[in-house]
């Protein structure tokens, strides 16, 4: 069974803004901080989140995300 990393960017109201999904571990770790990162201290105030978490299938995987192999 395969582990999928996926990262997700939420806006304060809980909707998606971004997600990627990828099969590499370092790659999600990296992707997890640039979005992070990324959040300014105004959004992150505001309530903006990102979120990291491990699925089995692809089919577990937001429809939305970017899919990085």
């Amino acid at each position: 069974m395969a582990k999928i990393w996926v990262n997700e960017q939420l806006d304060p109201s809980g909707l998606l803004y971004a997600c990627i999904a990828c099969c590499n571990e370092q790659q999600a770790i990296d992707c997890r901080n640039s979005f992070e990162s990324n959040l300014t201290q105004q959004q992150k105030s505001a309530g903006w989140s990102v979120r990291m978490s491990i699925v089995a299938s692809w089919r577990d995987v937001p429809a939305g995300a970017l899919e990085s192999l």
